[in-house]
C-alpha cells in the first residue's frame, strides 16, 4: 500500500539510508585500464566525474556482482551488494600483477544516503551547496546525467554527490563518513526529504523493473538472463571475463537464453511470495523473485525469472501461492501506471 515515503519519492523527495551497500576504492594510475579488462562496461571511456553501471562475470558468463562504477578523478568507487564485496576485492586482487592498482574496502568507513524524487535536486542543493562549491545549485544538479559525480562538502567534511536513477526516479547518492550519516539524514529531512524505508525502495525498484543482485539474479545467473545488457554491457569494448559467452549468445543465438527476468501484473489483491512457482497450465515456467503491491500499477506486481517461451507481453500465466492459483500477465518493463 502507498506510504508517506513512497508518495514523497513520486511527488517530492524521499531519503533512503543505503549505507549497508558495499564500497570498494580502486586507486592507481592503471585503475581504469584494469577495470576495463575486468568489467562488462566501457570503464576506459569514463572521464573524471562520470560513471556507469557494470557487471563482473565468471569466464562462463555467470554473475559475480553488478555495481555502480564512479570515476572520481583520482580513484574509482565501486558500489555493490555487501554479500559479494569481499569476494570481489579478493578476486580482483588475484589478477593484479604489474599494474599500478590498489584496492580498498571502504564499506565500514563511508555511508550512503539516497534522495529520490522530482524535488531531490532542490533538497540536495540546499544541504550540500555553498558559495565555494560552484555547480551544485538546484538547476545544475537537476541537469546532471546519471552517474555524474563531484566531491563537495557537508559541514566542513568531504561529501561525494552522484546522480542516481536506481529506482527509475531522478535522485542523488550522497556519500559521507559514517559518523556523519545521521547528521546528514537530519539535514536532508529538514530540507524537505521524507524519510523512507526499505519496503518503499523495493516498491520503486520493482515498478522500475530493476533487478537486484541476491534477489532476482545471483551467481547462477548468466548476465543476459538478468535483462541488464542495455545498461551494463558495452558491445564495442574488448575482452573481459565472460565476454566470449556473452558474444556467442548475442550473435549466434540472437540473445536467446533459456530464461529471463520478466514483469508480471497479478490479478486480484493477493501479493505472491518470493519463490512462488510460475506456471503455464501444468508446466513449470519459472519463479517469482520480487513481488510487491504497486500503487503505480494499482495492484500486485512482480519480477520473475521465467522460461523464454513465456516472455512475450500479454502471455497469461498462473502463480501458485500456497493453495491459491493467482492469474498473472507478462507486461513490458518498466511497469506502467494503472
Amino acid at each position: 500500500m502507498e506510504t508517506g515515503g513512497y508518495q514523497a519519492a513520486r511527488a517530492s523527495a524521499a531519503v533512503f539510508d543505503r549505507s549497508w551497500r558495499g564500497k570498494i576504492a580502486v586507486a592507481g594510475g592503471d585503475r581504469r585500464t584494469y577495470l576495463h579488462a575486468m568489467l562488462t562496461n566501457d570503464v576506459l571511456a569514463l572521464a573524471p566525474g562520470s560513471g556507469c553501471y557494470a557487471a563482473y562475470l565468471t569466464p562462463k558468463g555467470r554473475m559475480i556482482a553488478d555495481m555502480i562504477v564512479l570515476e572520481l578523478g583520482d580513484l574509482v568507487l565501486l558500489d555493490l551488494d555487501p554479500a559479494v564485496t569481499t569476494t570481489v576485492v579478493q578476486t580482483l586482487d588475484q589478477f593484479i600483477f604489474s599494474e599500478d592498482v590498489k584496492l580498498g574496502d571502504l564499506s565500514e568507513a563511508f555511508g550512503r544516503l539516497t534522495v529520490v524524487g522530482p524535488r531531490s535536486a532542490r533538497v540536495v542543493a540546499g544541504v550540500i551547496s555553498s558559495p565555494d562549491q560552484p555547480g551544485l545549485g538546484e538547476g545544475e544538479l537537476a541537469a546532471w546525467t546519471e552517474f555524474r559525480n563531484v566531491r563537495s562538502s557537508f559541514r566542513g567534511q568531504m561529501a561525494l554527490v552522484s546522480a542516481s536513477w536506481d529506482t527509475g526516479e531522478s535522485g542523488f547518492d550522497v556519500y559521507v563518513e559514517r559518523p556523519q550519516v545521521s547528521e546528514l539524514a537530519a539535514a536532508l529531512a529538514a530540507a524537505g526529504a521524507v524519510p523512507a524505508d526499505g519496503s518503499d525502495w523495493e516498491t520503486l525498484r520493482v515498478e522500475a523493473g530493476r533487478p537486484a543482485f541476491g534477489v532476482d539474479m545471483d551467481g547462477d545467473t548468466i548476465v543476459l538472463e538478468a535483462g541488464i545488457e542495455d545498461r551494463a554491457i558495452s558491445l564495442t569494448k574488448g575482452c573481459y571475463p565472460g565476454h566470449e559467452i556473452v558474444t556467442r549468445i548475442l550473435h549466434r543465438r540472437q540473445g536467446r537464453v533459456a530464461r529471463r527476468i520478466a514483469g508480471l501484473k497479478v490479478s486480484g489483491d493477493a501479493v505472491p511470495h518470493r519463490g512462488d512457482p510460475v506456471r503455464v497450465g501444468d508446466r513449470d515456467a519459472g519463479r517469482v523473485t520480487s513481488p510487491v503491491w504497486s500503487p503505480r500499477a494499482g495492484g500486485p506486481i512482480a519480477l520473475a525469472m521465467v522460461h523464454r517461451d513465456v516472455l512475450a507481453p500479454g502471455t497469461a500465466l498462473s502463480i501458485q501461492r500456497g493453495d491459491q492459483m493467482l492469474s498473472a500477465t507478462v507486461v513490458t518493463l518498466p511497469f506502467a501506471a494503472a
